[in-house]
């Protein structure tokens, strides 16, 4: 009888994934692969980087498995043929950068690979960032401010959502959730006098610091602004296609329609979505 192998561990698949994708990635930069793969940098790789991240977030958004597999790879095969083309120049690549981070994580987790313990998360969040100053400090770097390694290229709400987590780590922030509410209504207070007196730079900066407070706020409370604002863009979205749709079926010219009869239409595709969402499944 033949000898049974045991079935691989998903460790194992990722492995022989990640081994034949370096195998290929190997003859598309070899003198005679690819013509375009032959002859990329990391540098003319960064910008196909950020296209890819972002369509992988959007796949993860939409929920569609399919679509997250395929951009999971496309960001794979990205970081693999940077890793590699790193180490054509003799510099560390994917190896070096993957035992890197596996030894940072261990360091920044003393709660789950020591006996450290926390009395909160908010605890944990702030001894992480001291853990970083001193990895800083040993690297030789100095001394490093809390916002030297916040990426300027950040989409604004994310950066705002990162710049208050990181005020918060180091103790500058509102005490209360109370604080930041009145300091939300403050800011719109103040952008209402800005537009009230007609001054169109006040009017943006006022505008401006409104969303950096609403920012925080959303933050205390567990809301991310940048997915929770995709979110209500994609409903509206689904809505104005919906009521498009419905004035195509009823022989309407949705453009040429008062506000009014418009409003009946989108009043009509939430009632719709309200009464879909609750209806029992099957």
């Amino acid at each position: 009888m033949a000898e049974q192998t045991a079935p691989q561990s998903s460790n194992d698949l990722a492995k022989t994934a990640l081994d034949r994708l370096s195998s290929v990635i190997d003859r598309l930069i070899a003198p005679d692969g690819c013509p375009w793969d032959s002859v990329q940098t990391p540098e003319t790789l960064t910008e196909y980087i950020v296209e890819e991240c972002h369509e992988l977030v959007e796949a993860i958004r939409s929920g569609k498995t399919v679509d997250i597999i395929e951009e999971m790879g496309d960001v794979a095969f990205l970081l693999v043929l940077v890793g590699k083309l790193m180490n054509r120049k003799g510099e560390p690549g994917l190896a070096e950068a993957l035992d890197a981070e596996t030894a940072k994580m261990i360091r920044r987790h003393p709660h789950v690979f020591a006996d450290t313990a926390y009395a909160s998360q908010s605890e944990q969040f702030k001894d992480w960032e001291r853990i970083k100053r001193e990895e800083k400090a040993a690297a030789g770097d100095g001394p490093k401010g809390t916002y030297d390694s916040l990426p300027r290229g950040l989409p604004p709400l994310t950066k705002a959502y990162r710049i208050h987590a990181k005020a918060d780590r180091v103790g500058f922030t509102w005490p209360e959730d109370e604080d930041v509410e009145r300091q939300v209504e403050a800011e719109w207070l103040e952008l209402l006098d800005a537009i009230a007196e007609g001054d169109e730079a006040a009017i943006e900066h006022e505008f401006g610091d409104h969303l950096f407070s609403l920012v925080e706020l959303g933050r205390r409370k567990g809301i991310k602004a940048a997915p929770a604002l995709n979110a209500a863009t994609e409903r509206f979205l689904a809505r104005f296609i919906a009521m498009e749709t419905l004035a195509r079926e009823r022989g309407l010219d949705f453009v040429n329609l008062s506000l009014d009869a418009k409003d009946e239409l989108w009043n009509e595709v939430k009632a719709s979505e309200k009464a879909a969402s609750s209806e029992p499944t099957a």
